[in-house]
């Protein structure tokens, strides 16, 4: 791709391009003031060339004339005298050539001064662009460091109230209504779901008590078919809870051994991978069989209680989402946990709508069971523990989750 001055220019910061500009604003000055002095320059000359009155006069003996170029010497020994014509005529053009020598001078030489000075003023326009865009690389430090979980930070540049102040201030409105939106709708989800909390073990409690054996028939299945509703919306609701609580930040944390928690995390889930006809298998670099943890080190500081949720989400989701016959592999190294299992391929440019709440793909997925909250709870304990999660397409299909830590 060929690239045009102007786009070639677009494409320079803005530091070197006002370094530029002021480089270019000093020179384009520069040649028109020179211009205006070396036309100035040569009329003037004209003008007094053209009002000198010359005098002439019959020279010394024995002194030459310096402007009498040498004359052929005849025989005798005596030399032609000039006319007052050529002499005038020699005179002129000895001034004229005088002046554009001078003209040429003064043009050479002003041109290098020129140059060196707008060299000069390009580095100084340079330090001045960066005297005068600190306040704005600071705030754009300040703001690469605000996040969902530090609302809180705020610019609260000082100085003069110009431009860069009130930008500064209007920034920082704009953070207190994010702030709040975002407050407001996380003691919304944490409150409702408390809320609905109650009314769903009352309703629980109800159904263990009110259709408790013996029951006529019939009426077995419908109370199997309502508690089975009562631990689903149960379970929506701790979702619920738990992306809220993610979304909070830590409060605290301590050292947690992700191996130890991962083997606990496949223990608890192995018979359902069992009944589903799937093979859990965890990969943390020592023996299958053994009970040693002496593998892979991998201790992260964040909270137990959430990183083991989000290993908990993510086993499930590869369990949740194969097909009979399938496997599910756990990789273990020293600084991330790689899901991989297999089951339906997904496509590439569907996978980010996998992280979004309530999002599952179209089809094979939305047969099974589940709320969609799985992989969007998980990136929400990630993000809270400065760790990345990412998805790929498995080479046997099914997805491959990483997740990195710092």
């Amino acid at each position: 791709m060929r690239l045009t001055p102007r786009a070639l220019l677009h494409r320079m910061p803005f530091r070197t391009r006002l370094a530029l500009a002021f480089s270019g604003l000093f020179l384009i000055t520069g040649i028109l003031l020179l211009a205006f002095v070396v036309v100035l320059a040569r009329y003037g000359t004209a003008q007094q060339v053209q009002g000198i009155s010359v005098t002439y006069g019959d020279l010394p003996s024995g002194r030459a004339d310096p402007f009498e170029p040498a004359q052929p010497t005849r025989p005798d020994l005596t030399r032609e005298p000039p006319s007052d014509v050529a002499m005038i005529q020699k005179i002129d053009q000895t001034v004229r050539a005088v002046q554009d020598t001078a003209l040429r001078q003064m043009v050479l030489w002003s041109a290098v001064g020129l140059l060196v000075l707008a060299l000069l003023a390009g580095l100084l326009g340079w330090w001045l662009a960066g005297r005068a865009l600190y306040p704005v690389a600071s705030m754009t430090d300040t703001v690469r460091r605000i996040s969902e979980q530090n609302l809180h930070q705020r610019l609260a540049l000082t100085g003069p109230d110009d431009e860069l102040h009130r930008l500064a201030d209007t920034f920082d409105t704009m953070l207190d209504r994010l702030e709040r939106s975002f407050e407001s709708q996380r003691r919304f989800v944490a409150n409702a779901s408390h809320e609905l909390k109650t009314p769903l073990a009352v309703q629980r409690t109800t159904l263990q008590v009110g259709l408790a054996d013996p029951l006529p028939d019939g009426l077995s299945e419908v109370r199997e078919d309502l508690l089975g509703a009562n631990r689903e919306a149960e379970q929506l609701i701790n979702a619920l809870l738990l992306l809220a609580r993610s979304d909070r930040g830590l409060e605290k944390t301590e050292p947690v051994d992700l191996v130890a928690a991962t083997r606990l995390v496949a223990a608890e889930l192995t018979p359902l991978a069992a009944e589903a006809g799937l093979h859990l298998e965890i990969d943390a670099g020592t023996d299958a069989d053994s009970d040693s943890d002496a593998g892979v080190p991998l201790v992260v500081s964040g909270d137990p209680v959430l990183l083991r949720h989000l290993l908990t989400n993510l086993v499930r989701n590869a369990i949740q989402y194969n097909h009979p016959g399938g496997h599910v592999l756990v990789a273990l190294a020293p600084s991330s946990v790689t899901v991989t299992n297999t089951g339906a391929r997904v496509p590439a440019d569907r996978i980010p709508d996998l992280f979004e709440p309530f999002r599952r793909l179209d089809g094979d997925r939305t047969a099974t069971t589940g709320h969609g909250l799985g992989l969007s709870i998980a990136a929400s304990i990630a993000r809270a523990h400065h760790a990345t999660l990412t998805a790929r397409p498995g080479r046997e299909g099914g997805l491959a989750l990483t997740l990195r830590f710092p």
